[in-house]
């Protein structure tokens, strides 16, 4: 996600936020470029609507990447 993180209060708000969330494995939070990347089993709309909400800040989704299990692949090789 892209939105934009004035000063270090606002990555600690978002920070509590993510760690609210259920589904939410791991995050990383990139002040200077204004990122936020998220991972776990969660859909990326809710979250962006979620940290919207709570953060009264537009929100822009970037790239969605999808990981399955390792046995999925193994199945569609075969």
């Amino acid at each position: 996600m892209r939105m934009n993180l004035d000063c270090n209060a606002c990555c600690r708000k978002l920070r509590r936020i993510l760690l609210n969330m259920k589904g939410i494995e791991t995050h990383v939070i990139e002040k200077p470029y204004g990122r936020v990347s998220v991972c776990g089993r969660v859909r990326p709309s809710d979250v962006a609507i979620k940290v919207r909400k709570k953060m009264k800040r537009r929100v822009e989704i970037l790239e969605i990447q999808e990981f399955g299990s390792g046995d999925e692949q193994a199945d569609h090789q075969l």
